[in-house]
């Protein structure tokens, strides 16, 4: 089984015949080994803060939380390739932490790249980082660490001078040496505009069919999040619905014990 790295992601985008990247997010050992052989990236999503924390947003996610979610996943990979979000303040500060907090991620957290938000303005950043042999996939469009100066959750590139904007921030990150893109969260119409132009692969969210590659949170598609639902998620299982029924049979078990049965103990003159 050979390992997806950033060179085979990057040269997907010019093999004829090439399948669209698969990824999906995950946050432990017990899912990555389940999704491992079966996509081409799994990403460390500062989502975790939503799925896992129940927060709100990304906002209050912690480099330490990322490290941490990483390490576990890393365990569980063989195959796929290993992608960690750099969480809120984590790069924006100045170029030498953003370094050094990327660095952290790739040596404690055992990812193999990291991913960061924004265009033209983290473009020096991600320069650097390129340099000194950090890869980096960006993520621009609907960048859910701005959902604050963004107004919420909402689709971007909407208007003639925001499709603009959003196109400049593609190129500057293909400048700045990125060797992938997410793009979240914009009109089926740009997303087909950017793929065509840029040299790297695009991976979309909520962006449409035309991209180079797809990704999802895990637990969106599993039906595990019944909370949320968005536009762009299909779920291909329902598996709160299948969790809750087999609590619930365990329990009901258990009350009038017919658990644990003989098959399920240790005796003696076993």
């Amino acid at each position: 089984m050979s390992r997806v790295t950033t060179l085979s992601i990057r040269n997907s985008k010019v093999v004829e015949g090439m399948s669209p990247l698969v990824a999906v997010t995950a946050y432990d050992y017990t899912f990555a080994k389940l999704v491992d052989d079966l996509v081409d990236i799994v990403l460390v999503g500062d989502s975790v803060g939503m799925v896992v924390q129940g927060h709100s947003n990304t906002l209050s996610v912690r480099l330490e939380d990322m490290i941490y979610h990483s390490r576990c996943v890393s365990k569980g990979l063989q195959k796929a390739h290993l992608v960690v979000d750099m969480p809120f303040m984590s790069y924006q500060v100045n170029i030498e932490d953003a370094l050094k907090n990327a660095g952290r991620l790739l040596s404690e957290g055992e990812a193999h790249a990291v991913k960061i938000e924004g265009g033209v303005a983290v473009a020096k950043t991600i320069t650097k980082m390129v340099e000194v042999g950090i890869p980096v996939m960006g993520h621009i469009g609907l960048t859910p660490q701005s959902v604050h100066a963004l107004g919420g959750y909402r689709v971007q590139g909407k208007t003639a001078s925001a499709r603009e904007s959003i196109i400049q921030d593609a190129i500057a990150l293909e400048d700045a040496g990125v060797y992938a893109m997410v793009l979240e969260g914009i009109p089926v119409e740009l997303a087909k505009a950017i793929t065509e132009r840029v040299k790297v692969p695009t991976i979309g969210i909520g962006a449409g069919p035309n991209c180079d590659g797809q990704i999802l949170v895990l637990q969106d598609f599993l039906g595990l999040n019944t909370d949320f639902h968005p536009k762009f998620v299909k779920r291909f299982a329902q598996l709160a619905e299948e969790t809750r029924k087999a609590v619930g049979a365990y329990a009901s078990e258990v009350r009038q014990k017919n658990f644990p049965e003989r098959e399920h103990s240790f005796h003696v003159d076993s």
